[in-house]
């Protein structure tokens, strides 16, 4: 992805030139080049891979509309980029020297004369100035405004059964704005929207797991049904609670005291501070304290419908909760986008990052790889970067559905997380025992066979892959540097003999079978809303898991902020204690647990789906000794937490 960052180079001193720039431009001159035709400067990855001369189906009609974001450069991206990595980087001078959101902003953001010019030139081309943020221009205009902007015709193509539209040679910009323009986003009509990352039933109707359960991993020995690989099996817990993973990721004494969270996802649950606060009550966490749960919002929200807006609610409950289960001090500031789309998401995100509002940021959405434009990807990662030379650090589920071939047909990795700039968390199958101890972990990866009819056998064992802890290579980001020695070679150059990001990083409890009790208000089949509670997992549990984690490491490094954590985990990876290397077969022998579940989602009336749940197989990812693509370094040991004393 950082590859089409480098095609817009920094060119002229944008302080002086623009502005002579801007006026010419605004009456229609060609600035500094007395061809008719000007140079102009490529923005590379602004034409989809979809749009292809085969899959063309003609000129889109002039007077369609289009609306688009201009994203700003800055005033020096490579030196952006240069900084992060410094502060971000256990090993260098820079390490931990982060700045202000203020002086961020001066020394990297784009400059009046910058903005002015963008400005100007956009409106030359007949383009309406809609909004201006400090991070984009955002404009629309008709089809043939847009072709004239961008020196590009639009075009219609196939892609899969619809038809969208998009720019038929790479878009461009006037070669004097050189350095001004990082993308542009917008100009192809496909969706560019995430999906949350979890287990989740729809919130808007009532979800309850049947019995019989465990209270810890294998309390509940399912006694009466059959074996699975030569052994009776557990019944699935009924969900962890904070206690338990406190004990199990090495919480110790700390509690996130002083230290602030935030969580990014779609719209707003309205019944969110009432749910944490019964939840904590009920399961012995610490009460909520007047003003140590925030929300930021947007005033309006769009596509509530097609982005299913109640599916959402779920997500934020479970965000929430299982950080205040983990790191019950922490501060929380939950900031909803508009909707699920890209540029929403990315607008929450920038929210944080321009006023700072927390050093730890929690991500439980995202979308598949191959849905990526390189537009979008250099958009994040400007965003990341901001944030990284501030010292905060954004956590991305990798994903529910493993190398994503059943759900997709190819094998890929997911996005955001497939940045080389944010901290992505796979997940794993999680026992506790007796006395909350940790027993061990598998990567998360199911398979699911039901009982036979006669109640003698478990039919098609062990059955079709159902999720698991999503995972692999990227095709298209390169390898960052803290993955080297460590990544295995065959990982690394799996799509690249040069080499690409591998996904993820660190991992934590996503299996629903072995999941997190969540309590969240829900419509009950008489149309009444009361509050109740359900186990769930995902990579939607595992990302506030870890985020919480890296709360309790903040705090334990005296409150200084661990900011982009990769560099610093990968620097600990093989030190005794600090990490869980999770395997799939952490006993020896292949895991199960039975699993007892109502056919409506409520009550027995409809009645009862009694299934085999197989752990440790993750489609064609698996966890094995070292570094894997199921659970990166692995999970956070008893070490982990303590190991930031150090630093």
């Amino acid at each position: 992805m950082r590859s089409n960052r480098a095609t817009v180079r920094a060119g002229v001193s944008m302080a002086a030139a623009l502005p002579m720039i801007a006026g010419a431009l605004a009456l229609g001159i060609p600035a500094a080049h007395a061809a008719d035709t000007p140079a102009r400067d490529a923005l590379a990855g602004t034409k989809p891979a979809w749009a292809t001369a085969k899959a063309d189906k003609g000129a889109t009609a002039d007077s369609a509309r289009v609306n688009a974001r201009v994203y700003l450069a800055g005033r020096d991206r490579a030196g952006l980029a240069a900084y992060a990595k410094a502060v971000s980087d256990p090993s260098s001078p820079l390490y931990g020297k982060y700045l202000s959101a203020k002086k961020a902003q001066a020394r990297f953001g784009a400059t009046k004369a910058q903005v002015s010019a963008v400005k100007s030139w956009l409106k030359s081309a007949g383009l309406q100035i809609t909004g201006v943020t400090s991070h984009y221009v955002a404009v629309s205009g008709d089809v043939a405004a847009v072709e004239k902007a961008f020196g590009t015709q639009m075009h219609n193509f196939a892609k899969g059964s619809k038809t969208y539209r998009a720019p038929a040679k790479t878009a461009s910009v006037p070669a004097g704005l050189r350095g001004a323009v990082l993308t542009v986003t917008g100009l192809d009509s496909a969706p560019h929207k995430s999906t949350h990352d979890d287990q989740l039933p729809p919130p808007d109707a009532v979800f309850k797991n049947s019995g019989p359960f465990s209270s810890y991993y294998g309390s509940n020995i399912a006694s009466t049904l059959p074996d699975a690989y030569g052994q009776k099996i557990p019944y699935a817990i009924k969900g962890y609670t904070g206690k338990q993973l406190r004990a199990a990721y090495g919480a110790g004494t700390y509690t996130g005291k002083h230290v602030r969270v935030a969580i990014t996802d779609a719209y707003a649950s309205p019944t969110i501070a009432f749910d944490a606060g019964k939840y904590a009550l009920k399961h012995g966490d610490a009460a909520w304290q007047t003003g140590q749960l925030h929300q930021v919002l947007p005033k309006n929200y769009t596509k509530t419908e097609e982005c299913g807006a109640a599916g959402w609610y779920g997500e934020e409950t479970l965000d929430v909760e299982a950080v205040h289960a983990v790191a019950p001090n922490a501060d929380v500031t939950y900031v909803g986008a508009a909707s699920c789309y890209d540029d929403d998401l990315l607008d929450s995100l920038s929210k944080i990052v321009d006023k700072h509002l927390a050093d730890i940021v929690s991500n439980s959405w995202g979308d598949i790889e191959a849905n990526q434009t390189p537009d979008l990807a250099a958009a994040y990662d400007q965003v990341f970067q901001l944030g990284a030379v501030q010292g905060i650090g954004f956590y991305f589920s990798s994903g529910d559905n493993g190398d994503e071939v059943a759900k997709t047909g190819t094998k890929q990795v997911d996005t955001p997380a497939n940045s080389a700039w944010v901290t992505a968390v796979g997940g794993t199958s999680l026992a506790v025992g007796k006395g909350d101890k940790y027993q061990w972990e598998t990567g998360w990866g199911t398979e699911k066979a039901t009982l036979s009819a006669d109640g003698k056998s478990w039919t098609n064992f062990p059955g079709a892959y159902t999720s698991g802890a999503g995972g692999g290579t990227s095709k298209t980001v390169p390898q960052p540097y803290y993955q080297k020695n460590v990544v295995p070679k065959a990982l690394a150059t799996a799509n690249n003999a040069a080499g690409n990001r591998v996904v993820p990083d660190i991992a934590a409890i996503a299996d629903p079978n072995t999941g997190f009790l969540v309590g969240q208000t829900q419509t009950f089949p008489d149309g009444t809303e009361q509050y109740s509670e359900y186990r769930i997992g995902g990579t939607s549990l595992a990302a506030p898991v870890i985020a919480a984690v890296q709360a309790l490491a903040q705090e334990a490094g005296g409150g200084k902020a661990i900011g982009f954590a990769n560099p610093s985990i990968y620097a600990q990876y093989g030190k005794k204690g600090v990490f869980h290397d999770v395997t799939d077969k952490p006993t020896g022998t292949d895991l199960a647990v039975a699993r007892i579940d109502f056919v409506n989602g409520f009550d027995a009336s409809g009645g009862l789906a009694t299934s085999v749940r197989s752990l440790g197989k993750d489609s064609s990812l698996s966890a094995v000794k070292g570094y894997d693509d199921v659970t990166g370094v692995g999970s956070p040991a008893d070490g982990y937490v303590q190991s930031y004393r150090r630093h």
